[in-house]
């Protein structure tokens, strides 16, 4: 019974959580970044490749991964929409969730 609950707290949590980034997105939007080429190329290239759905038999770590190779595509698209190449740097708004995601995945 305990674990139910604790569970069911989780969730409101998780209700918490999301009102506090829906503030913080209504006040940051997007974000202005500069990245390295290497790094900002490798992301457009996540972004046009055609990748199969994920499969019931994933793990939670290869989900995790999955997801994670989501965002790195969107920040793809995002560069290939709106960026500004500058010399060895592109310059894009990014939104505020993948600007969180990227930062997640040094954790």
């Amino acid at each position: 019974m305990a674990n139910h609950e604790q569970y069911v707290r989780y969730r409101e949590d998780s209700h918490v959580l999301a009102a506090i980034g829906t503030h913080i997105d209504a006040q940051l939007g997007r974000l202005t970044v500069r990245l390295p080429r290497a790094v900002a190329e490798a992301a457009v290239a996540a972004w046009e490749r055609d990748e199969p759905a994920g499969h019931d038999t994933e793990t939670g770590e290869q989900r995790a991964l999955r997801d994670q190779a989501a965002e790195l595509a969107l920040i793809g698209l995002a560069i290939a929409q709106r960026g500004r190449w500058e010399d060895a740097e592109v310059v894009v708004d990014l939104d505020v969730g993948s600007a969180g995601a990227a930062s997640r995945a040094t954790r």
